[in-house]
Parts: C-alpha cells; structure tokens; sequence
C-alpha cells in the first residue's frame, strides 16, 4: 500500500475524523487557525467531543501533527482535503465558501498538482465554478456522511464512498478512484459500496441524503404534534407504524426540532437549489420544523401556565448525546420563542466554556440548584439524571436516543 502525504484543512467532525482515519496509514498534517486545537492535537488529545476518536488518538501509533495555516507548505503534500466550515448565509441564500475559495488559492500558488477533495458541503454547481475559476486540475468533491459524536466510527465503518470529478476529464477519474481507494484501504467494513460521478451528482447526493433525514424528523415529530394535540400516546402509534419493514424501526424519535451542523443548513441549500425547478416537498420540510418548534413552545408555555410557574430551566443545549455542538440546536430556538414572550430561562450545561455563552440568559453550572429553582424543566433528550424532576419535566424525547 502506497503511503500518501496529506494534508486536512480543518479539525472539526470531518477534518478530525478523517486525519485519524488516514493517519493509520499515511503522514497526515492538520491545519487549523486555533492555536489552542492544535497544541491538542499535538499532544494526542481530541479538539471535539467523539469517545472513539480519543480512543485511537491514545490507543493507535498515528503519523498525525497539526500546524497553524501559515506554516503550512502546500508543497509538501500529495493531497490535500478541505474540511472548512461552511455556514448557511441567509443575506446570501447559499453557504459561505470563502474559507474553501482562501484554501485553494494557498494550494494553487504552492502546489497546483495536488490532488484537491472537498469535504465541506457546497451548492451545487459549485466545484466545477471552482475549478475554473481557480485552474486547479485535480479537484474532487467528496460528501461525508457522518453522525456528530460518531464521527470517526462512520469512517471507520462507511455506508457508501461517493466521490464526484470532472466527468469530461479522464484524469479527473483517476484521481477519483485514487481517493476512493484510500478511504477503501482504511475502513474496516468489507465491501464498501463506492460511488464515482459527476461533480454535479455528488454534491446533489450530500444535500438530498441530508433532506431526506430532515424529513423523516419531521414526519415524526408531526406525529407527536398530531397525538399530543389529540390526546394521543405517541409511543404506541410510532411502533405500530414502524413495524412496517418498509418504514423501519430507527430515526423516529420525536424531538423539538431538527438541528445541528448539517441539517438546517444543507435543507436551506437545497430549498434555493431548486429555483426554477417545480417542488413543494422540499420546502414543506424546512417550513415544517419551524412549525414544530412553534408548537413545543406553546406546549411549554400552556405547562407553565398551569404549574403556575415563571421559570423555565433548559437541560443542556447541545444537539445529540455525547455532542458538543450547540449550533442551530433546536432547544435554543424553543428558548428565544420563550424568550420573547418574557418568560425567565435558566440553562444547565456543563460542556459550556469560558467565552460560551449565550445572550442574556442565566446559566446555572450546579444541577441541584438548577432542579431546585426552576419550575419546569425542558429537555430535548432526557437522561436518567432528570428522573428526580419527572413531575416537572417537559420532553417529546420517548427512546432516550438520537
């Protein structure tokens, strides 16, 4: 096996991820702009919270070192893949993609024959306008598909490898299968199914895979919005709907709303992707999750009412079990809807930092006075630790799981 110098532009989710996952077998550089994260990763420690990824951090002898983007030489790598982040502008009506534009022009001036992946997700259309723009003539765009806090785990054990290139350019195919191998090579599933297209076609596969899981979220939260409305156990219905072998016993967990890093975001892209294309489904999805976090905070608000409470305490803020990720979290746009309706949030989340926080609202580090002082208390995914406070808690959470 052939041993490659990489170079991973970003230690988030994907860049950190796929730094370990490569590193088993080739010289991996992580290039990130917070000095902090890289001391981390220098010293073997995980910058974001993935139980599996400090495991192989401590546990696997790693070709991996992390440096700040201005000691960074470009020439010395074989391929570089660009995981930046890449946020949804609302003013713009697309993502902003100018770290990946800042990225590739380095890469351009220092080594314009290396093998460029992005990994960032981008609109589509966007790798082939970059490739022109740039000349660049190894691009590739490559869709991850990864769980938050599960991140090295879904490399590890991939679903599929999809890896799109510039279909009018048989060079850019080679380069596609050279990728694919490498992912191939360190995975410990057999027999990945991998998937080589278009540029086009890949970066429509990431947002319609991403749309597809905000619309499962929907159509199960709308139909605890439906029981809980009705007077309905939501719990009985959901099983005997599922027990459709069609349908499928997972991703049914009723929430507050989707969130995250992916889901609002790739949702919104796809919804402005579709100008000019006839569709109604797409955007019922995004309008749908703005509908259930409505709900929820007219839910909380009718509890409170009857409890005849003024405070309401928040339980954590991050999005999934074992996340540390609080952006776009469904339970902080419940809380600005509470927020506005001048009732008093307290918030308890012990993965806060020094410089975390979060506006006006008060955040109460010890749990015990956080039960004690708040007269419902509101969680997007319960855990047995809020059993003391049953009687005051205000959950859609059913299955105790993501």
């Amino acid at each position: 096996m052939e041993r490659y110098r990489i170079a991973v532009v970003g230690a988030g989710y994907v860049g950190m991820s796929l730094a370990v996952l490569l590193a088993q077998t080739n010289d991996v550089t992580v290039v990130e702009k917070f000095q902090e994260r890289v001391d981390m990763i220098n010293c073997r420690k995980s910058p974001i919270r993935d139980e599996y990824l400090e495991r192989y951090l401590e546990d696997k002898k790693l070709s991996l070192r992390a440096v700040l983007p201005q000691m960074m030489d470009y020439a010395a790598a074989d391929i570089v893949i660009i995981a930046t982040p890449t946020n949804f502008d609302p003013n713009t009506g697309g993502f902003d993609t100018q770290s990946i534009e800042v990225t590739a022009a380095q890469i351009n001036q220092q080594n314009a024959d290396a093998v460029v992946v992005i990994k960032s997700t981008i609109p589509i259309g966007y790798t082939q306008k970059l490739k022109e723009e740039t000349g660049l003539k190894n691009i590739l765009f490559s869709p991850e598909f990864l769980r938050e806090s599960r991140a090295l785990y879904d490399e590890l054990y991939p679903s599929r490898i999809v890896v799109g290139y510039d279909s009018s350019d048989p060079d850019s195919k080679d380069c596609a299968k050279l990728f694919a191998s490498i992912l191939e090579d360190n995975a410990l599933t057999e027999k990945v199914p991998v998937f080589l297209m278009g540029y086009t076609e890949a970066e429509t596969v990431k947002l319609f895979s991403n749309t597809y899981l905000a619309m499962r979220v929907d159509f199960f939260n709308e139909l605890d919005t439906f029981a809980q409305a009705k007077g309905l156990r939501t719990q009985p219905v959901i099983e005997a709907v599922c027990a459709d072998p069609r349908i499928g016993d997972f991703y049914n967990n009723p929430s507050f709303g989707y969130g995250g890093y992916c889901l609002p975001k790739d949702t919104k892209q796809l919804e402005q992707s579709f100008s000019g294309v006839p569709q109604t489904l797409v955007s019922a999805v995004v309008s749908s999750n703005e509908t259930r976090l409505e709900f929820v905070a007219r839910q909380i608000l009718l509890q409170l009412k009857e409890t005849g409470g003024r405070t309401v305490g928040a339980y954590r803020l991050i999005m999934k079990t074992g996340s540390d990720n609080f952006r776009d979290s469904a339970i902080l746009r419940v809380i600005e809807k509470l927020c506005a309706e001048g009732i008093r949030v307290c918030v308890y989340e012990p993965t806060l930092t020094d410089g975390q926080m979060t506006g006006d609202l008060r955040i109460e580090e010890d749990f015990d006075a956080f039960c004690e002082n708040c007269d419902l208390i509101i969680a997007n995914r319960s855990e047995p630790e809020l059993e003391r406070v049953k009687d005051r808690i205000y959950t859609c959470d059913l299955y105790s799981r993501d």
